[in-house]
């Protein structure tokens, strides 16, 4: 069979993926947003059984057939060398996504998925009542199923490279461990000098905002975003996440709060971030192993971007205030554009990460990220964790939390698995700072956010960013927009530069 015919098979079997994927997606938003609490237990087994499904298709041996037909070895991952570039890159993906998945035994996928689901709603519960022992066996349970997945799916020195793997493909805990120890102490510094500086006014954040008319404004900026709505929708969620639930079905959510202006706007743009990168995947990759994100990091580095460097720049608040001050009158009266943007860019250490400033925002990750190889490498029971993170959090942010809803519960990702995954946050926080300067190459960015055009922005990153749907890989796309490998001096020079104009450190 000619590779023509068997491009067509592959793709056809990783379109059933796909389908299945979004399926999985369906349930779990649904879990998120509106599903009766009594509905937990069935909702456990659909998972399950999803899950499986999935599983089955991603290992079996049709797919492994085609892959071998199409010249796919641990030698030659990317296939027969005749093949054009843009099959090889799809077969590189497929063929890992395919030894991955052979690896696994599909008892402890679908024991993953199962647990997975139970385990989210009881972490929603001991959050809620601030009491982490609700959550304690299921997180146990979590972290052991997470060990026997990382030992399967084997790793080069640490269990945790195995899972750093399956949001950022190809990446090593070396790696990160080399980035966070050259970043901690420039954000450190950096705080310690804003420290010395007078405090700005963010009292206008804790007015009282109506949350009807918060909910406008969210419209209203993801609209200005180029947010398409006949493909998407924004809903309410315990914790701000972005979904795909078919290739023109991206739904995201967000929270307010009547007294914390950022909670709702900032949680709204940062998922629209998300949501523009997966409705700006072109079609003719959807379904197949080109149709996702580069990786998770490149993913968060797009709602990073339009979250702090685009929303909460002086630029924006020149263009939106005006619209921010005509939606909520009373509590926006009375503040300039310019005391908004210094209130919204306070650095002052705080306890939850989503709310963290851009400084601070580094120093949240890290903690988890140490927590993580601790927990994995066994220095660290489940038990023991919410002291842990209290020690953490005194000595890299200098505070510690007075609840653990505060603390270790206030995030969702232990409780479906996601160890790996916040790593990927301060690396988007890099990626994004490159992009920009990037960018700034090519348009005036500050221009055109001051002018209120972001369309200009957004087709850049359609064309840079996500029209190259999966073909490279984060440090590859890096390399191919930006000219460089991943360098955190360009974050670092964007933090300098915006909080020497807010706090004057440099006067």
């Amino acid at each position: 069979m000619d590779h023509e015919k068997n491009l067509s098979r592959l793709n056809r079997l990783t379109k059933e993926i796909s389908l299945l994927t979004h399926t999985f997606s369906v349930l779990g938003w649904d879990q998120e947003t509106y599903m009766p609490e009594n509905a937990a237990a069935e909702r456990s087994e659909q998972s399950s059984l999803i899950s499986r499904l999935i599983h089955q298709r991603a290992s079996s041996s049709e797919m492994e057939q085609v892959l071998s037909d199409l010249g796919c070895s641990e030698s030659t991952p990317d296939g027969d060398k005749s093949l054009p570039d843009h099959s090889r890159r799809l077969l590189r993906r497929a063929y890992k996504s395919y030894k991955d998945a052979v690896k696994l035994p599909e008892e402890l996928v679908s024991e993953l998925a199962e647990h997975s689901s139970i385990s989210q709603i009881n972490w929603a519960k001991a959050k809620n009542r601030n009491d982490f022992s609700l959550f304690r066996p299921y997180l146990e349970k979590m972290i052991d199923l997470l060990i026997r997945k990382s030992e399967i799916l084997g790793y080069e020195s640490h269990r945790y490279d195995a899972l750093l793997d399956q949001f950022e493909p190809w990446t090593r805990t070396t790696e990160i461990k080399s980035v966070f120890n050259r970043l901690q102490p420039e954000l450190t510094g950096l705080l310690n000098k804003i420290s010395g500086c007078k405090q700005v006014d963010d009292s206008i954040l804790h007015r009282k905002w109506d949350i009807k008319r918060q909910k406008e404004l969210s419209h209203f900026i993801l609209k200005e975003m180029n947010f398409d709505f006949t493909m998407g929708r924004i809903d309410e969620s315990e914790h701000p996440f972005t979904a795909t639930l078919g290739g023109s079905d991206i739904r995201l959510t967000t929270r307010y709060d009547k007294h914390y202006f950022n909670m709702g706007l900032y949680g709204t743009m940062h998922e629209g971030g998300h949501g523009l990168y997966e409705q700006g995947i072109p079609g003719q990759m959807r379904g197949t192993a080109l149709g996702e994100c580069a990786s998770l990091a490149i993913h968060e580095s797009q709602s990073r971007l339009w979250e702090n460097m685009i929303g909460r720049s002086m630029e924006f608040f020149t263009a939106y205030y005006g619209k921010i001050a005509e939606i909520f009158p009373e509590p926006a009266g009375g503040y300039s554009a310019e005391e908004m943007f210094k209130a919204v860019n306070m650095v002052k250490p705080s306890l939850i990460r989503v709310e963290a400033d851009e400084v601070t925002y580094g120093l949240h990750i890290i903690l988890r990220f140490r927590l993580e190889l601790q927990l994995l490498e066994g220095s660290v029971a489940v038990k023991d964790l919410p002291e842990a993170w209290n020690e953490l959090s005194r000595e890299l942010l200098g505070i510690v939390p007075d609840c653990d809803a505060a603390g270790v519960l206030q995030d969702v990702h232990w409780s479906f698995g996601g160890v790996g995954y916040f790593p990927t946050y301060t690396l988007g926080n890099l990626y994004s700072a490159q992009f920009l300067n990037s960018m700034n190459k090519d348009l005036d960015v500050s221009k055109q956010i001051s002018s209120g055009k972001l369309l200009p922005v957004l087709n850049w990153l359609r064309e840079n960013i996500h029209g190259r749907g999966a073909l490279y890989s984060g440090p590859e796309l890096c390399r191919l927009v930006t000219g460089e490998d991943l360098n955190p001096d360009y974050f670092m020079n964007y933090l300098n530069d915006k909080y020497d104009r807010i706090y004057n450190f440099n006067r």
